[in-house]
């Protein structure tokens, strides 16, 4: 366990190393302003930030508050930003830019762009992609989260090229590192697909897929039997669970059985997906059967609910 921990410090110490350098070479050769990268960070926060004020500042970029004080009152002076009084709070001042400091931030704005532009624009079009994919990870992983919005999360159900075979490849490794399921179980899932595919009628069939900055990160599926309507294929990256993105899918699909008037729904679990389960019983889902299944891992139930619509 320490070998593997000792590796991943030294590949992220490393990658620090190397964009540190990076930032500062942009800084000096490319913005050309007299504000410094804290400065202008701090524009951007008071813009950004509603109520903003002195200590929320501090606390939120972790500066000294005595740094920040001293930047605040440069501001002032620079017509940059100005106080305002709370009206609940008379103790507490808002930090508001002014228009001079709105230009200020354009102007460091349209600079910013330019200079990732230039960096970023030897690069093929899918490495820029990636990239800024990648970047986007790690703000996920750093924040557990916290840093995804909602609203920037996009649905679609247009299946496209690659995407049975990289939701298959996401059930493989979601259910080995969570479930410790063989290899034999994303044989099922590739099977599932080739069959859903093979008879696909966008009418009755449908397959979303949730999207996150280009890459997907869960999906459902619901599949025409006649009159009966099966749910499959329910998954969320591990990043993008508790945001409301399952209820939004489960939502959406069961929504989808109702206008297209199939009389059930219904869908196969297992035993061990307690969460799943506990989603889909709130939802109205009723367990209906169970049988014993070793194929993907010892001592496992399978389980069949339904729902009437």
């Amino acid at each position: 366990m320490y070998e593997v921990l000792n590796d991943d410090v030294s590949v992220i110490r490393r990658f620090n190393r190397f964009y540190t350098n990076i930032l500062g070479l942009l800084n000096r050769h490319i913005l050309e302003s007299e504000l410094s990268l804290s400065e202008v960070r701090i524009l951007l926060e008071i813009e950004a930030t509603p109520d903003c004020t002195s200590k929320l500042l501090t606390d939120k970029l972790s500066i000294d508050s005595g740094y920040m004080s001293r930047i605040l009152n440069q501001f002032q002076k620079q017509g940059f930003m100005e106080k305002k009084k709370s009206e609940k709070d008379g103790r507490s001042n808002f930090l508001i830019l002014t228009e001079k400091g709105k230009q200020k931030l354009s102007e460091m704005n349209a600079r910013s762009d330019e200079q990732i532009s230039r960096m970023i624009q030897p690069l093929s079009k899918y490495a820029q992609h990636k990239l800024a994919q990648n970047m986007a990870a790690i703000e996920r992983s750093l924040t557990n989260g916290k840093s995804i919005d909602p609203e920037e999360i996009t649905i679609r159900h247009k299946i496209k090229p690659g995407d049975a075979g990289y939701i298959t490849y996401m059930h493989g490794w979601i259910y080995k590192q969570e479930y410790n399921y063989s290899t034999a179980f994303e044989s099922y899932v590739a099977q599932s697909f080739y069959e859903f595919l093979q008879n696909y009628d966008p009418e009755l069939d449908r397959l979303w897929i949730a999207e996150h900055n280009g890459e997907i990160i869960g999906c459902v599926g619901i599949v025409n039997h006649g009159e009966r309507a099966q749910l499959r294929w329910f998954l969320l990256h591990p990043d993008y669970r508790g945001i409301g993105l399952g209820k939004r899918l489960l939502k959406t699909a069961l929504d989808h059985c109702r206008q297209k008037k199939y009389k059930s729904v219904y869908l196969d679990t297992t035993d061990d997906l307690e969460k799943a389960i506990a989603m889909y019983e709130k939802a109205g889902f009723i367990k209906v059967a169970e049988k014993e299944n070793n194929s993907w891992r010892e001592d496992l139930t399978e389980l069949e609910f339904e729902m009437e619509l």
